[in-house]
C-alpha cells in the first residue's frame, strides 16, 4: 500500500436531458475525516451517498463536495401576460394625441417589466428524478475516484522525501554510536575525574552516599539505551513506510516522531561531550522536519 497524501483536488462534469452538472472536491489535512457537503435542495440522498463512500475510500483529511447543478432549455420557460400586455397598448393609444409621447412599439412594450414572465419548469416525475440522481452519483465515483488518484499522486511524491529524511536520522544515530564519548576508556576517564572531584571533600560524604553519586554518573554517562531505541524507531518506520497499513500510516508515523523527540532530547541533555551534543541537536532538526511532512499523510 503506497503512502497518501490528505490533500488533492478533483472535478468531473456531466449531463442528463436538460440537466448539466459538475463535481468539485477539495481535500486538506485534517486530524480525522471531515466531509462537508453543498448540494442544491432536493438532493439529501446525494450527499448520504457521497458521505459513505467518501467514509470508505479514505481514512483522514477535511474533504469537501461541491455540486453545481444547472437546467438548460428543452421546454418552454417563459409566458406572456397577455391582459396586462393589452392594458398596456390601451393606455399608449389613449395618449397618442398628447403630442409629446412617441408612437408605442412592440418591442417597447414587451420590455416592460411584468409583460413576459418567467415560468417555473414542471418538476420531475419519480422516475425522472431517479434518474438524474442514479446519473449524478455515478459522476460522482467518478470525482471521488479523481480526488483518490490526486491523493496518491502526492504521496508519492512525499513517499521519497519521508525515506531520505529517515536515511538521514539513520545516519546521525551511526554517528552518535560511533562518537568518542562513547568509546569505554573515555568514559571511565571521564567517569573517573568527576570521582576524583566527589572525592576532594570525602569527609562530607558517607560511603552510601558516594555509592549513589557514582551510580548517577554512570547512568547519566550511558546514552546506549537511547541509541537503541531510535534505531528501533528508524526500522518500525522504514517498515511502515514499505508496507504501509490498511488504516493508514499518518497516525502511526505521528505516534513514531514523539518517541523520535523524546529519544534525541533524552540524548541531549546525557551528553556532556560537544560533539555528540551536536549530533543530537541535528537530529531534533531532521525529527521536526520529518514530522511536517508527516502531517501530510493519511
Amino acid at each position: 500500500m503506497t503512502v497518501q497524501s490528505m490533500t488533492g483536488f478533483a472535478r468531473h462534469s456531466g449531463g442528463w436531458e436538460s440537466y448539466s452538472w459538475l463535481w468539485e472536491l477539495k481535500s486538506v489535512n485534517g486530524r480525522g475525516l471531515e466531509i462537508r457537503c453543498r448540494m442544491p435542495g432536493g438532493f439529501d440522498k446525494l450527499e448520504e451517498v457521497a458521505r459513505k463512500k467518501l467514509k470508505s475510500t479514505f481514512r483522514r483529511g477535511s474533504v469537501n463536495v461541491h455540486l453545481q447543478l444547472h437546467r438548460t432549455g428543452g421546454r418552454s420557460d417563459h409566458k406572456i401576460n397577455e391582459e396586462f400586455l393589452k392594458q398596456l397598448i390601451e393606455s399608449a393609444q389613449s395618449h397618442m394625441g398628447d403630442g409629446y409621447l412617441q408612437p408605442a412599439s412592440i418591442d417597447g412594450l414587451m420590455a416592460v417589466r411584468g409583460v413576459v414572465e418567467q415560468t417555473e419548469q414542471p418538476p420531475l416525475s419519480e422516475e425522472e428524478q431517479a434518474a438524474l440522481e442514479a446519473e449524478l452519483e455515478a459522476s460522482l465515483i467518478h470525482a471521488i475516484e479523481a480526488l483518490h488518484a490526486a491523493r496518491e499522486e502526492e504521496g508519492a511524491q512525499l513517499s521519497p522525501i519521508l525515506s531520505g529524511q529517515i536515511e538521514e536520522i539513520s545516519a546521525l544515530v551511526e554517528e552518535a554510536q560511533k562518537s568518542a564519548a562513547l568509546r569505554p576508556e573515555n568514559m571511565r576517564k571521564r567517569i573517573q575525574g568527576q570521582l576524583e572531584l566527589l572525592l576532594e571533600n570525602r569527609g562530607d560524604f558517607d560511603e552510601g552516599r558516594l555509592e549513589q553519586e557514582l551510580a548517577l554518573l554512570v547512568t547519566k554517562a550511558d546514552v546506549s539505551e537511547e541509541l537503541d531505541r531510535l534505531k528501533g524507531h528508524v526500522s518500525a518506520t522504514q517498515e511502515i513506510l514499505k508496507n504501509g497499513h490498511k488504516d493508514g500510516v499518518g497516525r502511526r508515523l505521528d505516534f513514531v516522531c514523539q518517541e523520535f523527540n523524546r529519544e534525541a532530547n533524552t540524548l541531549c541533555s546525557k551528553s556532556n561531550d560537544k560533539g555528540l551534543t551536536q549530533v543530537g541537536l541535528d537530529l531534533k532538526v531532521i525529527i521536526d522536519r520529518f514530522r511536517e511532512q508527516v502531517q501530510n499523510i493519511e
